[in-house]
Formats: C-alpha cells, structure tokens, sequence
C-alpha cells in the first residue's frame, strides 16, 4: 500500500498521508512521494488541493524510528530534502490547499498543515509543537508561520513548553479556520475545497502570493504589489465572466483562466 493516496476528482487534488499504524508520520519514501503529488498538482486540471491523513492521525511529524537506524538520514538531509521541499511546494502552487486536519497533527506534521492556505480540523484533532520533547527546534517553517498567526508569545510558549493545544483553542487562537464536530467534518471540509475549486483559480492564486509577499514587504511596496497582480487578475477570464454574471444577475461559471 502506497503511503501517500492521491486522485484528482471535481477538480480535487486529494493527498492522503497513509501510515496510519505510524500516526502517518513521515519516512524519507512517503516525504518524496508527497513532493511527486504535489508536482502533479500543478496539473490545470486541479483547482484545489486537500491533504488529510488516514486513520485516527493527520501527521505525527518525522518516524524516528528512522532516524535512529544505522544508515539514517542526517537532519540536513531531513530538512532540504524532505520537509523544506514539501512546504516551500504548497507555498508555492498556485492554487489553494486546504489542510484538513482530522487528528493529532504533531512536530512537522503540524507546521506542514499549518503552512497551507486553509487549515480546517475535526473537534477531536490536536496540534503539538512537539520538537522540545526530544531537544529539538521547529522545523517545517513553523518558526515562519506560527508567530504570524497567533503572535510571538504564543507561538514561543507553545514551541518552549510543548503543549497540545485542542482544535477549538487552536481555532479561538487564530491558529486555524475552522473547528467542525467528527461526524460532520469530511463533508464540511469537502464543502469548502468544493467551493474554492469551482472559483477564480487565478485569482486565488494571486491572493495567495501577495498574500506571501506582505511577510517580507513594507506597506507602500505592498500597495504597489497590489496594482500589479491585481492588473494581472483583470485579465484573466474569470474577471470577466464574474463581472458579466454580476450585470446578468446570474451564478458565474469560473474556468480557472
């Protein structure tokens, strides 16, 4: 059985982390696997990508039972050829990607759920910074991306103490989107990528990047960001026929384009 499922269905691409008797947690073959869908998600044929896991876990982070092999892989060979590829590849799709989180998501299991577009998560599910457990640092760009959500002392607490935190307080936080209960969450996140994979995919994509530049920019840059991908958003398709369906009174039918 293949650790990473995926099919494109409705204009999904669906990313399934299948270890499940490992909480999914990565091994170097289900790391490159991840980078290889993620590739064939550039396809124009996906509008939307969803990543969930299987079984009880959304990602438990790195198998240390790897690690502590013999022939293991070094930490660098970790990093550059395993995690910082497979987020810096979400960041970069141009398209959004929807982490739909339906249990523990722990260590870079975690920050790679949270360095998508959309995070959504099941009542039941929990995130852990869990790297100083065993005396390590977030890896994964969570020390990018976690004080930009939720603020510099939380993200320190958090990442020092090694805390789960509920899927209701990582909501009430500013951490993810959305909580929904167990019994509803698959449709309702299924609802939400649905809707983001029938709108304006270039138009989201824009967002998205402007979005990623405003870490790095001052306002007056961003202003000026703006009037430039906003120029290229209006001469897409989408533009058009959302402004004609607007004047027409009627529902619009985006291409993508």
């Amino acid at each position: 059985m293949s650790s990473i499922l995926f099919e494109v269905k409705n204009s999904i691409g669906f990313i399934t982390l299948n270890r499940p008797d490992k909480l999914n947690s990565f091994n170097r073959e289900m790391a490159l696997l991840m980078q290889q869908k993620l590739d064939e998600c550039q396809s124009k044929e996906v509008r939307c990508v969803y990543i969930t896991g299987e079984g009880k876990g959304f990602c438990a982070g790195q198998d240390l039972a790897e690690v502590t092999q013999p022939d293991a892989p070094g930490f660098n060979v970790i990093l550059s050829e395993h995690y910082n590829p497979i987020v810096t590849k979400i960041r970069k799709l141009e398209k959004p990607v929807v982490a739909a989180v339906n249990g523990v998501a722990a260590g870079a299991g975690a920050n790679i759920a949270l360095c998508c577009d959309i995070v959504i998560a099941a009542q039941s599910a929990a995130f852990i910074q869990a790297f100083s457990k065993i005396g390590l640092i977030p890896d994964s760009g969570g020390t990018h991306t976690l004080p930009r959500l939720i603020g510099w002392q939380k993200a320190s607490a958090l990442m020092m103490l090694g805390e789960k935190v509920p899927a209701s307080d990582a909501e009430r936080m500013g951490m993810i989107y959305k909580v929904f209960s167990d019994e509803t969450f698959a449709e309702e996140s299924m609802k939400i990528a649905a809707t983001l994979a029938q709108m304006p995919t270039k138009g989201l994509a824009y967002t998205k990047k402007v979005l990623s530049m405003s870490f790095t920019t001052t306002f007056e840059d961003q202003l000026l960001d703006e009037d430039v991908f906003q120029q290229r958003a209006a001469q897409t398709a989408d533009y058009k026929e959302g402004v004609n369906a607007f004047i027409e009174k009627r529902h619009p039918k985006f291409k993508g384009e």
